[in-house]
Order: structure tokens, then C-alpha cells, then sequence
């Protein structure tokens, strides 16, 4: 099984550090998960613009997937309500 490489964006890593701690934890844990499962079975493929997105209750985490690289870069972390802008 190949393990992915999990990059994140400065712009969500600032969004990240922005979170209160018990969400930030929650969210890191779910992006150390991504590395050995890209496409978990609650990863929904974005509409209207490539990537794909996770649930963390009410944030979401937007991320895409360079299979040839074994890649994710996440783009964006936020709550719901914003973070499709």
C-alpha cells in the first residue's frame, strides 16, 4: 500500500492555526489519516471545481490528489459557511 504525502497550503495552514484546539486536533488527526487513504468513504468530490472535500463536524477540509506524485495538498480548512469562497 503506498503512503501519500500530505502538504498543506500557507493559506489553509493559517486557517488551521486559527481553529480552536480540540477542532485543530480533530481535523490534524483526519489529515494524518488521508495518507494512507485518500478517498475515506465520507470524502465527497467537489462540484463545479476540482478536489475533493472532508466533513470535521461543522468544518470542512478541501484537499486534491496527485496520484502520479502520491500527493494531497489540502487547500483550504474552514467552517462550513466559508470555506467554499
Amino acid at each position: 500500500m503506498t503512503m501519500y504525502a500530505v502538504y498543506l497550503k500557507r493559506s489553509a495552514e493559517k486557517e488551521l492555526e486559527g481553529l480552536p484546539s480540540k477542532v485543530h486536533e480533530k481535523i490534524v488527526e483526519v489529515l494524518l489519516s488521508l495518507r494512507e487513504n485518500p478517498f475515506p468513504r465520507n470524502a465527497k468530490k467537489l462540484h463545479g471545481r476540482e478536489g475533493y472535500r472532508i466533513r470535521v463536524g461543522s468544518y470542512r477540509v478541501l484537499y486534491l490528489v496527485d496520484d502520479k506524485r502520491n500527493r494531497i495538498e489540502i487547500v483550504a480548512v474552514g467552517d462550513r459557511k466559508d470555506v467554499y469562497r
